[in-house]
């Protein structure tokens, strides 16, 4: 047994310089080593220098390219455990590189989209939402929308009156979300709001103002994790007829549709708020519910913003390291805060129609939607579609959106065309630029907090 604890003591050296807090050699192995490496419990070298507060491992291991965004066993992130550390400092380290490995990950994916979109004939589609819930009367409130979708060249143009959609609120507008794919990254994302005759810019890059926001709501909310699970997902034939039973053909719009049932759809959600007092939880909500509708704290009477102050760091773990890295994997030895953390899970009923007739593909429609999925509930559609699903196109879905909610989306219409205005791509003459922050900084928002999110969980 001392062997096998030795042996297991000499691997992984990277972690265990982090966990003896030895800079030194860290500074030396971090030239040839693999810094995505994971332990047992899936921790990397940052996982574990976050939740050690060892601050100056985290500078080192960002400043050498350390991934923000790969989760442990447990499926959170190093920004996770950086939030309920609570040390600003580092959280706002690592959402910094977060935002710089995103843009990254874009810009190298940019090329490949815009040869796709290029590829593709240009075409005019209609997707509706209809919102509906398994809580009584909780349907009748719900809102439904069409969004509307042109295609030419490497533009896409979305228009959309559900702009915002969270926990049975939703924000209501005129949407015009513009991509043009032969602009430059400054100026390819512009947001019209078509009832102020206002547009934005959507930037990637945003003011220093901007990330100590962001940082205010991640310190001020539940860390939040909340997938569909496609791990048991089956799908089988949808019957029809009470005595003689077939399967059930219909169909949808313009297009004959095979319909299938969804078999082992869980929607699972997870939160943790050991970083939260009951105080924060109240204090918070204002705040959180003006930062995320773009409206900023602003300067009063000159001062800065009041902002988050970093918590007192957790007590300071008596696990050593030999104790640590024998530990069964999904038996991590607690390391910072005692988890405040609840799960839950429901299953859905759902159904999917699939139609050879469409004249997209899903490769296509994948290409489509990255371009719009800083729009929540498109991500969950865009999800919906990485799955494995049966032969076809899926015309008609069922998914969910929030634990009680679920989303019938419908391609309700689409045609291929060599007529689509191009003065559709463009900022009207008669729309001002917002100077505040608005839609654009909105979506410049949910685009980094989506990726957050996915990298919290």
């Amino acid at each position: 047994m001392p062997m096998i604890m030795a042996q297991e003591s000499e691997k992984y050296p990277l972690h265990r310089c982090i966990f003896q807090g030895d800079v030194k050699t860290l500074n030396i192995l971090i030239r040839t080593r693999d810094i995505t490496e994971k332990d047992k419990q899936g921790n990397t070298p940052l996982h574990l220098a976050v939740m050690l507060g060892r601050k100056e491992c985290v500078q080192l291991l960002l400043a050498h390219g350390a991934s923000v965004k790969v989760k442990n066993l447990a499926g959170w992130s190093p920004l996770a455990e950086a939030i309920s550390y609570g040390d600003r400092q580092t959280i706002s380290s690592l959402l910094r590189k977060l935002k710089q490995q995103a843009r990254e990950q874009m810009e190298e994916r940019r090329p490949n989209l815009v040869a796709a979109l290029h590829q593709m004939g240009d075409f005019y589609m209609e997707l509706k939402w209809d919102f509906q819930s398994w809580v009584p009367l909780v349907s009748r409130v719900l809102p439904s929308d069409i969004c509307k979708i042109h295609k030419s060249g490497a533009s896409i143009r979305m228009d959309t009156t559900l702009v915002d959609f969270n926990d049975m609120r939703w924000e209501r507008g005129d949407i015009s979300f513009i991509f043009n794919g032969d602009q430059k990254p400054s100026h390819s994302l512009t947001v019209l709001d078509n009832k102020a005759k206002l547009f934005q810019r959507v930037r990637y890059e945003e003011t220093e103002l901007e990330i100590e926001d962001e940082v205010d709501i991640l310190m001020s909310s539940d860390i939040m994790a909340a997938q569909m699970s496609t791990k048991s997902i089956t799908f089988s034939r949808a019957q029809t007829g009470w005595i003689f039973r077939e399967d059930k053909r219909e169909m949808v719009g313009a297009f004959h549709a095979d319909f299938y049932q969804i078999n082992g759809m869980v929607l699972e959600s997870r939160k943790r708020r050991e970083h939260l007092s009951e105080e924060d939880l109240q204090k918070n909500k204002a705040i959180m519910e003006s930062l995320t509708k773009g409206s900023s704290q602003g300067f009063k009477n000159g001062e800065p913003p009041m902002r988050r102050a970093s918590l007192n760091p957790p007590p300071e773990s008596n696990i050593t390291w030999d104790e640590y890295v024998v530990a069964p994997p999904g038996q991590c030895p607690l390391l910072g805060r005692n988890l405040v953390y609840k799960e839950s899970s429901k299953s859905f009923k759902a159904t999917v129609a699939m139609s050879p007739d469409f004249p997209l593909t899903v490769d296509m429609l994948l290409n489509v939607l990255e371009v719009i999925t800083p729009f929540k509930h498109l991500s969950k559609l865009r999800q919906f579609v990485l799955m494995k699903l049966p032969p076809g196109f899926p015309v008609k879905i069922d998914i969910p959106i929030l634990p009680t909610v679920t989303a019938k989306i419908t391609f309700q219409e689409f045609a291929f065309r060599n007529d689509i205005d191009p003065e559709l791509f463009q900022v009207p003459s008669d729309y001002f630029e917002d100077p505040m922050r608005g839609y654009g900084a909105y979506l410049t928002m949910m685009m980094v907090l989506h990726t957050a999110s996915c990298a919290r969980g």
